[in-house]
């Protein structure tokens, strides 16, 4: 028998989905109600969101998204690479210069998307501070 380890002295916090919040970043909306804009620019996240009230200042994307973005983009574009060159034999400047504008259009499109995601699963996982306060998680004094 499995027993739970839950400490009934503590609140039980409400369950986040995270691949709803995850997907309402990649479309650039609030993790939490998923109306209100997430981002305020191409990048900046508001602190936040303007229709209820949720917190997005804690959000730690750093370079993760940057990573992820190049990850994605080089593994679609490097095939597609090797499949141009040994079908057309085109021009070396030209097979440089032309998947150098799609890695950077891919790269530009997808880096605030993914952000999104990354702001979403840190909200859904209570992450850097979308946890709730420390008063309200520690159990009541005896």
């Amino acid at each position: 028998m499995i027993e739970d380890n839950k400490n009934p002295a503590l609140p039980a916090l409400d369950e986040r989905p995270t691949k709803p919040a995850m997907i309402r970043g990649w479309k650039q909306l609030c993790p939490q109600c998923g109306t209100g804009p997430m981002m305020d620019g191409y990048l900046t996240v508001h602190d936040a969101c303007e229709v209820c009230g949720e917190e997005l200042h804690h959000q730690r994307a750093d370079d993760g998204p940057a990573y992820v973005t190049i990850l994605i983009s080089g593994h679609l574009l490097a095939p597609m690479l090797l499949i141009a060159f040994e079908m057309f034999r085109p021009d070396p400047l030209l097979l440089v210069v032309g998947f150098s504008i799609i890695f950077v259009a891919m790269a530009l499109f997808m880096l605030p998307r993914i952000k999104g995601a990354f702001v979403g699963l840190q909200w859904a996982k209570r992450m850097h501070g979308f946890a709730e306060t420390e008063s309200t998680i520690t159990a009541p004094a005896e």
